[in-house]
Order: C-alpha cells, then sequence, then structure tokens
C-alpha cells in the first residue's frame, strides 16, 4: 500500500468502513470499556453505581435543596423532576463523551499511525462505542428507578434507540473532525471541556424548552442536542411517539455533518505520521 495515496472519502466509503471493520471496533470497544475500571475493587459495576448516584445527587439537590419544579408545575414529584432531568443528562453526556475523546485518539495512538494497514477512521468508532455502553447503562438505571417508584414506562420507551440514533452520527462527525484536527492544532484538546459544558447549559437539560422566550427558544433549537432531547423525553417519559418529520431532517443532517467530519479526516490523515 501507499502510505501517500489518497484515502476514499465518499459517503459510501463511510458506512462500509464500517462493516468491513465492524469486528475490529467491537473488540476495540471491548478493550476500551474494560480498561477503564481495570484495577478497581469492583471493575464493571461502577458503570452501574454511577449513574445510579448520578440520579440519587440531581434528586438531591434539585428537588430538595432548590426545590425545583419541572416548568413549575406544582403536582410534579421529586422522582419525576429528576427523571425528566435525567434523560437530558444521558443525552448530553453521550455527546459530550465523544467530544472530549476526540482529540486524543490520534494523538494517543501513534502506533497504529505508523502502521500504513490499520484503518485509523475506526478510532471514532470505538469512542462511540464506549459512550453508548454507559448511555445503555443509565437507561437501564432510569429505567428501574422508574419501576421502583412505581412510576409506568411507556411502551413508547422502546423508540428511545430510534430517537438516539441521529446523534450517533453527530457525535462521529465530532469525532472525526476534531481527532483530524487536533493532531495539527493541538489547543482543540483545550477547549473542548468548555465546549462541552456550554452546549450542556444551552440545551434544555435542566429547563424545559418552553421556559424560554420564543426569540431566545430559536437559538437554543441550534444546539444539536435540544431536539434529541426533546424527543427523548417525548418517548420516555411523556409517552408520546418521536416527531417523525423532524426526526428525518435531523437524521439527513446528522449524516451529512459525519460524512463531512469523515472526508475532513481522509484527505488529512496522510500527514499523522510526519506529525505526531
Amino acid at each position: 500500500m501507499n502510505p501517500h495515496s489518497r484515502h476514499r472519502s465518499n459517503l459510501s466509503e463511510m458506512f462500509a468502513s464500517l462493516s468491513r471493520n465492524h469486528q475490529l471496533i467491537v473488540q476495540m470497544t471491548k478493550r476500551d470499556v474494560i480498561s477503564r475500571y481495570r484495577g478497581s475493587l469492583i471493575g464493571l459495576a461502577w458503570s452501574f453505581f454511577n449513574p445510579l448516584l448520578m440520579l440519587a445527587i440531581y434528586t438531591f439537590v434539585f428537588s430538595t435543596i432548590f426545590k425545583a419544579r419541572w416548568g413549575g408545575a406544582a403536582d410534579a414529584t421529586r422522582a419525576s423532576f429528576a427523571a425528566i432531568l435525567f434523560v437530558g443528562v444521558i443525552i448530553h453526556g453521550l455527546l459530550a463523551e465523544c467530544i472530549i475523546k476526540a482529540p486524543g485518539l490520534v494523538l494517543g495512538n501513534v502506533s497504529y499511525v505508523k502502521r500504513v494497514v490499520f484503518p485509523l477512521e475506526v478510532l471514532p468508532w470505538v469512542a462511540i462505542g464506549s459512550a453508548l455502553f454507559h448511555a445503555l447503562i443509565s437507561f437501564m438505571v432510569l429505567l428501574l428507578a422508574q419501576f421502583v417508584l412505581g412510576h409506568e414506562v411507556p411502551w413508547t420507551a422502546v423508540l428511545f434507540p430510534v430517537v438516539m440514533l441521529p446523534l450517533v452520527f453527530v457525535a462521529m462527525g465530532f469525532g472525526w473532525l476534531l481527532a483530524a484536527t487536533s493532531v495539527y492544532v493541538r489547543d482543540i484538546g483545550m477547549i473542548t471541556g468548555l465546549f462541552t459544558t456550554a452546549l450542556m447549559f444551552l440545551a434544555p437539560v435542566f429547563y424545559p424548552l418552553s421556559a424560554l422566550p420564543a426569540d431566545f427558544r430559536r437559538f437554543i433549537l441550534l444546539n444539536p442536542l435540544t431536539f434529541i432531547i426533546e424527543q427523548g423525553r417525548a418517548v420516555l417519559i411523556a409517552g408520546n411517539l418521536p416527531d417523525w418529520s423532524g426526526l428525518a431532517v435531523y437524521s439527513a443532517l446528522a449524516v451529512i455533518f459525519a460524512w463531512l467530519g469523515f472526508w475532513w479526516f481522509q484527505r488529512t490523515r496522510n500527514g499523522f505520521a510526519d506529525v505526531v
């Protein structure tokens, strides 16, 4: 293989690479998840206890200390407020984990860069796989909490993965874009934490979208998290079907964004070995 040849960057190659390397992605994702908890006393059990503790803390702080009610509803219970809040936290956590990891995907795997035959484009897929694993555990904690507290879980909850799927492509777009760019501009890794924090507070994670003025609401809708959080709460809490037309438009834009990130990664990867 010629290390200086141009790598394919069309949309079909983005999906073909996933299909071609799916076994490698699964194995590397397993290793990434296990290595995170290696050496701890209870190992993978932390992936369950962490979201459980987060749910308890959010319930106590916002419902007991701040005495907050979602949208000002006086009849909202602490548990229902925590559930609504936690849906936003899960969705934000998925995207935030991928964005924060992205700048180190290439820089932290120099040995892979030196291997001409290694498919570097799979590294963001590994990051999203690990993030999806933790999002799944958090989702199970939420459903368990709803069941223990006697709250009815609507059948529309089965549509939550469908709602989340477009966000996966958004995360992949950020993953490829930031992983490639940070090889040449190391400062990107310094601002991802600030960026993900801004995404959290500029999305309806801790407040309902309806509580915002109409002019500001249009600005918040530009946040890639906003629509997914609203649709996630619709299917998980309210028992409503998702906005299929809105989801279709969002999905199309998400795939285009992912492809742009993939295109940039493939166009710049020939210079990685000269910089790392």
